[in-house]
């Protein structure tokens, strides 16, 4: 079957003007001004006038098994459902443990990714959770990403939290050299997503790390970054040198707290941080507890993949930051980031998640790999 997408407005993120698009299969088989329908061919036809056509979105921090936990066996989130993707524009999500990863394993992650896969959808995954030793499947989290195709690096790893595991510097150092030569023999990213919490100085273990080893500040993916002002103000100076990740759930739940997602792209940016180094992540499906000052948990909220786009919009319509620039933050940047083949852009070749939008960001169809899943 191929789609023929006639007169669309093209973000590949980038602004590529109004042309025609052909998928086949699960790629984007051609992009140009005009494309005739192949003679012969079983086609259909879709008439984009008036719409954009951007990447698929991916989220690159999910609780696909669910998370929580904190306030007992009741604080369980939900797993994540192929409909909130869909409904969200999310294509493509990236799963992970967090604070539980003591009842909840590194095995049913994986079996939820093969499971989301099958569904039509693009998904892998971290090895680990917030616990130090990390927990794994083969027992050893560089087997794990060298060996899993689905495992891309290892996370969330927790400091700076009250919840995380102290980890010393010399446990970080020995998860992030692991990870890196892992993900060299293995082709993938390797990198470490970092759970940040809220201690005074939060990216101190990070940069302890890289003084005392041969690690870079782009092993790692620091989440969380708007949670307080003061990580955000370090994050302005952390980003110019690492990637700064940005949560979009949390915001409405503690707006006393949070920087809003698309106000901190804006700050991010007017800081000198390089648009390829930000992302936006949900959390979704993932607690979203609150503490008081002797550390009871007060609330719990869950995060939904849904957050991105809504941050998408809410960052061109009222902080005017322009499309093509604020759409990287969900398709390009954590492609490049963690090595996704074939994710992030609208290029021939490249596969075909796409999703259509109208002015006022409804989506109108989403495509992953070549199928037309919401219409």
């Amino acid at each position: 079957m191929l789609t023929l997408f006639k007169n669309a407005t093209i973000y590949g993120p980038q602004y590529l003007g109004i042309k025609d698009l052909l998928t086949g299969g699960n790629t984007i088989l051609a992009l140009n001004d005009r494309i005739d329908p192949p003679a012969g061919g079983d086609v259909e036809i879709i008439d984009c006038t008036g719409l954009w056509v951007v990447p698929g979105l991916i989220d690159s921090h999910v609780h696909i098994t669910g998370g929580g936990g904190e306030g007992g066996p009741a604080s369980r989130m939900l797993e994540l459902q192929l409909s909130m993707m869909l409904e969200a524009g999310v294509t493509t999500v990236i799963g992970c443990l967090g604070t539980d990863g003591i009842t909840r394993t590194v095995e049913s992650v994986l079996m939820k990714v093969k499971s989301l896969r099958a569904q039509g959808v693009s998904a892998w995954m971290y090895t680990g959770a917030y616990q130090v030793p990390s927990p794994s499947i083969t027992g050893d989290i560089a087997k794990d990403i060298a060996l899993f195709e689905e495992i891309i690096g290892v996370g969330e790893v927790a400091i700076s939290d009250h919840r995380s595991s102290v980890p010393s510097v010399a446990e970080l150092a020995r998860i992030t050299a692991q990870a890196r030569v892992a993900g060299m023999i293995g082709g993938k990213a390797g990198i470490v997503n970092m759970h940040m919490g809220d201690a005074k100085d939060p990216f101190r273990p990070i940069h302890d790390v890289v003084a005392s080893t041969e690690m870079g500040y782009r092993q790692f993916i620091p989440t969380h970054c708007n949670r307080n002002p003061y990580i955000f103000e370090d994050a302005k100076e952390y980003g110019k040198k690492g990637y700064v990740d940005i949560t979009t759930s949390s915001y409405p739940y503690d707006k006393d707290v949070e920087i809003k997602p698309s106000v901190a792209l804006k700050q991010l940016l007017e800081s000198g941080v390089p648009i390829s180094h930000i992302t936006f992540t949900s959390d979704g499906c993932g607690s979203l507890p609150s503490f008081d000052t002797e550390g009871r948990l007060v609330k719990i909220d869950m995060g939904l993949p849904s957050s991105i786009i809504r941050e998408i919009k809410e960052a061109v319509q009222e902080d005017k930051i322009p499309l093509e620039t604020t759409l990287r933050v969900a398709t390009s940047s954590p492609a490049d980031i963690l090595k996704l083949t074939g994710k992030g852009y609208v290029k021939e070749g490249y596969d075909a998640d796409l999703l259509l939008l109208d002015k006022d960001f409804n989506i109108v169809h989403l495509m992953a790999k070549g199928k037309i899943m919401n219409r």
